[in-house]
């Protein structure tokens, strides 16, 4: 539990900060709000749901006002990094002293963040250092009509197995030149495209029609198309704007500081 005190009116008044281990299902309301409040595709909404992160309650003088869960970045096994951080509108001008409650408690050694996250984003950028971007990420802007004459789009295989909708191809003169699919395990109604363009034929336009192609069969599932690449994969960058994609964020990790 930590203390501090703070002005109020004409004096000083106290405040406790108490942060517990608890389960995702406890912080289910909380977590409502946090994606209502965003609208966007949660990348590591799927952490929680296959049990590979840690959750914690905060508490403000007995409150439940918010949360924050932590996972491994390199072995799921650990307990290593935060990615998620949520308070109630009205305790956020405690904020920063909060979040820095929340690191000694986890003992993390590193921070993610979406910086379409605008809370956790201004908490990183107050206690990371050492940062990088890790991707880029998209949302769907605008409905492209791309079309290349002889290519044809179809479902080869149906892989669907509740998370994984593969088995999409492009073909030309009966040969596969794209093949690609979208996951279903983020928050909805968000799904995430993927794709690969044989190699000879590449910079060709391929890539950007499977990407259209998919989202109007992601919309047909009544979801949302999204999307991501590395930070330096020009080419896929390239390849999903023309297909109608706009850049919302970057994926941001850096180190962990906790300030006194």
């Amino acid at each position: 539990m930590a203390k501090k005190f703070y002005f109020e009116g004409n004096s000083f008044a106290q405040m406790e900060i108490k942060i517990i281990q608890t389960s995702v299902e406890t912080v289910k309301s909380f977590r409502v709000l946090f994606l209502h409040e965003n609208h966007f595709q949660f990348i590591h909404d799927k952490c929680h749901i296959y049990g590979w992160a840690d959750t914690w309650m905060i508490l403000f003088d007995g409150k439940e006002v918010g949360y924050g869960s932590v996972w491994g970045t390199d072995r799921r096994e650990d307990r290593d990094t935060l990615f998620e951080f949520y308070l109630l509108p009205s305790y956020r001008k405690w904020g920063s002293w909060i979040f820095v409650q929340l690191l000694k408690a986890t003992g993390v050694q590193f921070i993610e963040c979406q910086t379409n996250d605008a809370l956790l984003t201004s908490m990183f950028y107050e206690s990371a250092r050492n940062i990088k971007a890790e991707a880029i990420l998209f949302e769907d802007r605008f409905c492209s009509a791309l079309s290349l004459p002889g290519v044809t789009f179809s479902r080869e295989v149906q892989e669907d197995d509740g998370a994984n909708a593969g088995g999409y191809i492009l073909s030309r003169d009966a040969e596969v030149v794209a093949t690609g699919g979208f996951l279903l395990n983020y928050n909805m109604p968000y799904a995430d495209i993927y794709m690969d363009v044989k190699e000879h034929v590449r910079q060709k336009g391929f890539g950007s029609l499977i990407v259209q192609e998919l989202k109007k069969e992601i919309y047909l599932r009544r979801r949302v198309p999204a999307a991501r690449c590395n930070i330096s994969n020009h080419a896929s960058k390239a390849t999903l704007l023309k297909a109608g994609f706009g850049v919302c964020g970057t994926w941001l990790k850096g180190n962990a500081i906790v300030h006194s």
